[in-house]
């Protein structure tokens, strides 16, 4: 089904917002750039978001917002099924990438792909405050999955672990054209299925492997 233009003129400041902040980054891109390629006036980014920032979260919101719901459900479904019994950890690493990759199918999918790999090469305090902000709920709903298949984890191991699986989740996501060039052409990420196994078989045998054992006052490189 079709989103409808209840707002056409929203909906071209959205949309060139995107595309500009994904180009030129969000920094580098400034209000009359958006508005002259969305061909409205100034006042227009006024009348619907109200300032530069509100604008930006409106563009991960409209991206996002829908992603993460689907996350949810998925989660939902698979608790619900279990029934109190234990839920695969690969399961429920597949209800969160599953609809990041497929999303990363559509042209608007690749073009918001795009500006998430810049966002998490070009960070931002007010950025990471919002991404922190609409990610918030969704990750203590997904850690606290991961942790109750995992109970052998402390609490700082288990945020350290799920810290490591959203880079490798994000970077697979949103930087794919990386590994084709890096392999020569030999690893395809247009083959989502071969990206949707290894990549939760990885994060699978990270998330299981031994807790790492403290070390006391001794860095890395001072180890005998």
């Amino acid at each position: 089904m079709e989103r409808q233009a209840l707002h056409p003129t929203k909906d071209r400041l959205l949309d060139a917002a995107e595309e500009l902040f994904s180009d030129r980054g969000i920094d580098a891109t400034s209000l009359r750039a958006v508005t002259s390629a969305a061909g409205v006036n100034l006042a227009s980014v006024n009348y619907h978001f109200e300032s530069k920032d509100g604008l930006v979260r409106s563009v991960f919101l409209r991206r996002l917002e829908p992603l993460n719901n689907e996350r949810l459900e998925l989660l939902d479904a698979l608790e619900i099924t279990a029934a109190g019994t234990a839920i695969e950890l690969e399961a429920i690493l597949d209800a969160w990438v599953l609809p990041a990759l497929r999303m990363g199918q559509s042209p608007e999918g690749k073009r918001f792909k795009r500006l998430l790999g810049r966002i998490y090469s070009e960070p931002g305090d007010s950025l990471q405050t919002l991404l922190r902000e609409l990610f918030g709920e969704i990750l203590q709903r997904f850690s606290a999955a991961i942790g109750r298949t995992l109970p052998e984890l402390s609490a700082e191991e288990l945020m350290w672990r799920v810290h490591f699986m959203l880079g490798a989740m994000i970077h697979t996501v949103a930087d794919q054209p990386s590994i084709r060039a890096f392999s020569g052409g030999l690893c395809d990420p247009s083959d989502i299925e071969g990206v949707r196994r290894r990549l939760i078989d990885f994060v699978a045998a990270g998330l299981r492997s031994p807790p790492a054992k403290k070390t006391t006052g001794q860095s890395p490189g001072t180890r005998k």
